[in-house]
């Protein structure tokens, strides 16, 4: 599991370290081991590239503090390997001793000014590396003057003079590492090097669109880390948490799960949602809806128990309610109605958001895109517009799991889930081809099922460090990486239908 923390926890750490009796020293330590593993990075991806590193060129634009010190230290250490490295001083000024170094190794210093902008570009942009390192975690908003205008001028850089490798030092300039907000201009990272531990920032979008791939340096500051703000499940989590029979299990006690889905309008959700919870392992679903979607879902599934009846006749562990309803499916919305009263665990799509009560428990599983969550947001009197939502995902999803005292799970390239206690997990083993009619009919399928065959298991969870009340999201980021990796694997790199992605949910499961 990645555990992701705000700048502003590893700077109360570090600062702690720098405060105690056993302190002296200890600033230059840490960035020592930020330089060290910087310049390995920078190493081993040219390498990696079929670079070579003797007479590569490198350009790091350097702030004026200790992120422009953990680059110029960097660089010094690159020079070294007998690569040609220019220092653009974003700032006119810059660290002192990262500078020192520097020069000390035979690298070429340029300071920033509004006259010399342009030169700057072209060298920045004729590199082989560029290294950003202006801003850090400590950064408040982003890039002001030249250094704005530089980066602007590199953003904007036709593709044959624009680097060919950018690295962003911790995190890239004018990301916030606390919420994910990216604060124009910000050059793309194919690669952030970050120190001690992910930042929440990388791995919340918008952040997560520039910082390419992250890669965590332990610097020594890890075991005084607190409780993250931010957790990803990898591979392994996978295989440990998600539930496999036993050798006397059934199809009760390997849960069962009601679905209330489809309408004459969208018909075909209800098969998509099905198809989505049978490949994931639940040991029945039994489906409740009009008899012409009914009669669709069993020529499609004919493992799926379908009747028109009540929720009260229906025996189940977990429900699925939403996809495919419209707000004339009244018959529907009144079983939606009467399925949230059971207290059960409940996902519920978009449909249903209008038929649930106000106010919800963490076994509510709301699953919103970021247009549903902005209306979401503004039913319970906090107005944000799509693209609001779209610029600070993190904070939109914690405000609604703190409103609706549901846990949230918001759709998109990183699919956030948070729970009302605060708790947030992210997930982004999505292929943009996932983008599909139908994708988020199949997510909630394989979220209900995961959530009647897991919601008594919280020990599994517990030992993972995820407190009870919070497996409710933990379930739902397990969902969440379930359908990424089925839509990565059945679109291979190329389109992909919702149908697709619901065969190849099944391979997820046993194959991860």
């Amino acid at each position: 599991m990645i555990s992701a923390y705000t700048g502003t926890q590893i700077r109360t750490v570090e600062q702690r370290l720098l405060d105690s009796s056993l302190g002296t020293g200890v600033g230059a330590v840490l960035m020592q081991r930020a330089a060290y593993g910087l310049a390995n990075a920078v190493v081993r991806e040219v390498q990696a590239r079929g670079g070579r590193l003797y007479g590569a060129s490198v350009t790091v634009l350097a702030g004026k503090g200790n992120n422009g010190g953990d680059g110029l230290f960097a660089a010094a250490m690159l020079a070294r390997r007998g690569m040609r490295t220019t220092a653009v001083l974003t700032a006119g000024e810059a660290h002192p001793e990262g500078l020192a170094a520097f020069e000390a190794a035979g690298g070429r210093v340029l300071r920033l000014t509004s006259e010399n902008v342009a030169v700057a570009a072209a060298a920045a942009a004729g590199a082989g590396v560029v290294i950003d390192a202006v801003l850090g975690t400590g950064a408040q908003g982003g890039l002001r003057g030249p250094a704005a205008a530089l980066m602007d001028a590199l953003i904007e850089a036709p593709g044959h003079t624009h680097p060919g490798l950018v690295v962003a030092c911790d995190i890239p300039s004018g990301v916030d590492a606390d919420t994910g907000v990216a604060h124009a201009p910000v050059l793309g990272a194919d690669i952030t090097v970050t120190f001690g531990a992910a930042k929440a920032g990388l791995l919340a979008d918008p952040g997560a669109d520039f910082a390419g791939r992250v890669q965590i340096i332990p610097i020594g500051i890890e075991a005084a880390l607190p409780e993250p703000a931010l957790r990803r499940f990898e591979a392994e989590d996978l295989t440990e948490l998600l539930p496999h029979p036993g050798r006397r299990s059934h199809k009760y006690s390997r849960g069962v799960l009601g679905v209330v889905a489809g309408s004459q309008r969208y018909p075909g959700a209800a098969v998509l949602a099905c198809r989505g919870a049978l490949a994931s392992g639940v040991g029945m679903v039994r489906y409740l809806g009009p008899p012409d979607v009914a009669d669709l879902v069993r020529r499609s599934c004919p493992e799926v128990v379908c009747d028109a009846g009540s929720v009260a006749d229906a025996h189940v562990q977990a429900w699925l309610l939403g996809p495919g309803l419209d707000d004339q499916a009244h018959e529907q919305l009144a079983r939606v109605r009467d399925a949230a009263a059971t207290g059960l665990p409940v996902v519920a799509d978009a449909g249903a958001l209008p038929a649930l009560p106000r106010a919800l428990a963490p076994q509510f599983v709301l699953t919103p895109h970021a247009g549903e969550l902005a209306g979401l947001l503004a039913r319970y009197g906090a107005e944000r517009g799509r693209p609001e939502v779209e610029d600070a995902t993190l904070a939109a999803a914690r405000r609604a799991g703190e409103l609706t005292g549901a846990t949230v799970l918001l759709k998109g390239a990183t699919t956030l889930v948070a729970a009302p206690s605060g708790t947030v997990f992210s997930q982004a083993e999505a292929t943009p081809w996932l983008a599909t009619a139908g994708s988020g009919d199949v997510l909630a399928g394989v979220l209900g099922s995961l959530l009647a065959q897991l919601a008594e298991n919280s020990g599994a969870f517990a030992a993972h460090g995820i407190p009870g009340a919070d497996r409710w999201a933990a379930i739902a980021a397990l969902a969440a990486s379930v359908h990424g990796r089925a839509g990565s694997r059945a679109s291979r790199g190329g389109p992909v239908t919702a149908s697709d992605v619901a065969t190849s949910v099944r391979e997820v499961m046993t194959k991860v």
